[in-house]
This record gives C-alpha cells, sequence and structure tokens, in this order.
C-alpha cells in the first residue's frame, strides 16, 4: 500500500472506531490497534501513533463528559498509573505479547461476568488502583488497555456518562505517561505526523458525533451494549492469542 493509502485508510478508521467509543465508551482504541497492525505497520510505530492519536481521541471524551468526572476515582487511579511505566518498562518489555493478551481476555471476562463475587475489588479505590496499574504497565506492551479496565469503571451507582467520562480522562492521562516513557526510549512520535494529525483530527469529530448518538441510548441498553462489546473483545482476545500459540 502507498503511504497515502494507508494514511486514507487510517484516518476514515479513526473517525469510526472514535464514533464507537463517543457512543459507549470502549472498543474504538482496541480495534483502531489491530488496524494499525493490519496496515503493516511496525510494531513500535502502531503502538507509538496508537499512543498519540488516542490521547487526542480521550481528551476529546473527557471535554464532552466533563461535568460527568469522577474526580476522587482519577486521583486514585493516578497512584498506580504514573510510576508503573517507567518502574515496570524493561520487566514488561519481556513479556510475550500473545500469552499477554491471551490473560487479558480471560481476565476481562471474569471481571465482567463474576461480577457479584468480585464486587469489593471492582469498588472503590481497589478497583482503580488495579486500572492503574493495568493501563500503566501492560500499555507498554498491547498498546490498548481500555477494554482491560473498562470493568473496573461499571460501578454500581455511576450512569453512563460518568462511566465515559471518568473512564476516558484515565486514559488519556495513562498515554502521556506513556508517550513520555517512550520519549525516553527514544521512540518519537514527531516522526509519523503524517499519519497522527489527520487521525486525530478524524477522532475528534467522531468522538462528539458518537456522543450525540449516544444520548439516544437508555441506561439500560447502554450496561447491555458495554458488557456485549467487553465480551466480545474478550473473545477476540483469547482467540487470536490461542491461535497463535497453537501455530507455534
Amino acid at each position: 500500500m502507498t503511504p497515502l493509502l494507508i494514511t486514507t485508510i487510517l484516518t476514515i478508521s479513526a473517525l469510526l472506531t472514535a464514533m464507537i467509543s463517543g457512543m459507549i465508551g470502549l472498543g474504538g482504541g482496541t480495534v483502531l490497534v489491530v488496524i494499525l497492525y493490519s496496515v503493516g505497520l511496525n510494531p513500535v510505530v502502531a503502538v507509538t501513533v496508537h499512543a498519540a492519536v488516542q490521547l487526542v481521541s480521550n481528551a476529546a471524551r473527557t471535554l464532552a463528559f466533563l461535568k460527568h468526572v469522577h474526580l476522587p476515582s482519577f486521583g486514585i487511579f493516578l497512584i498506580t498509573a504514573v510510576p508503573t511505566p517507567f518502574l515496570l518498562a524493561d520487566a514488561v518489555g519481556k513479556l510475550d505479547p500473545t500469552w499477554v493478551r491471551l490473560w487479558m481476555g480471560i481476565f476481562i471476562l471474569a471481571v465482567t461476568w463474576l461480577k457479584q463475587y468480585l464486587k469489593a475489588g471492582l469498588q472503590g479505590p481497589p478497583a482503580m488502583l488495579i486500572a492503574g496499574l493495568c493501563a500503566g504497565g501492560l500499555g507498554m506492551v498491547v498498546g490498548a488497555t481500555g477494554t482491560l479496565i473498562a470493568p473496573f469503571y461499571l460501578r454500581d451507582g455511576w450512569k453512563k456518562e460518568t462511566i465515559i467520562g471518568t473512564k476516558a480522562l484515565c486514559q488519556a492521562s495513562a498515554h502521556v505517561f506513556k508517550l513520555v516513557a517512550f520519549s525516553t526510549a527514544s521512540l518519537s512520535i514527531g516522526e509519523h505526523w503524517d499519519i497522527i494529525v489527520p487521525m486525530a483530527i478524524a477522532v475528534f469529530i467522531g468522538i462528539f458525533a458518537g456522543k450525540a448518538l449516544g444520548q439516544r441510548v437508555s441506561e439500560t441498553w447502554f450496561r447491555r451494549i458495554f458488557k456485549g462489546l467487553l465480551t466480545l473483545l474478550a473473545l477476540k482476545l483469547i482467540i487470536s492469542a490461542a491461535m497463535k500459540l497453537v501455530a507455534a
């Protein structure tokens, strides 16, 4: 594929995946990172571009739902999310991404569907501490961790706007730390502005378009769709990882 065709495909993909994120609060980043790999980008470039574009996406989502953000939860999230990319960068970099994706999928299914048995860990400060640890550490390996930390935001008493806004602010901060960590490893987003800029503009537009569409979704259906999408993405992680392990 020519560079122009790749940029066009990625820009359209960024718009559509951002609309998904604007409506439901997750899924868009996970789909986008798969597309980045699919067009043939080097894994390091794919993760770097993804971090930059998702920073814009989550910042736009935060802005769209700013008045609904639960700031105490964000503060707790930062306790583990800030140091983790730097403390665990070397160790995480040695992990096998295939096994990481397999266990991520299993973990997501467990916390999504066994919530009644894990309720203490999925509510309050413990949930945000674990989410920060996952976002800060595994984000350096798998690129997209939105699906992994999403179950911790599906909390009792939170409306859909609070879920989307708080998760977006947490993810935006995690992408900032990731980009700083990348810069310390001589990985610069400045080398990829030709791809990042049009994608960033597309996700900004997509988030607000998705929010407008999402206002038509009731609380009940939002939670059903949220859990359904989580399940599909988790199964995709498990199946794709299992296929690679079997092939190996």
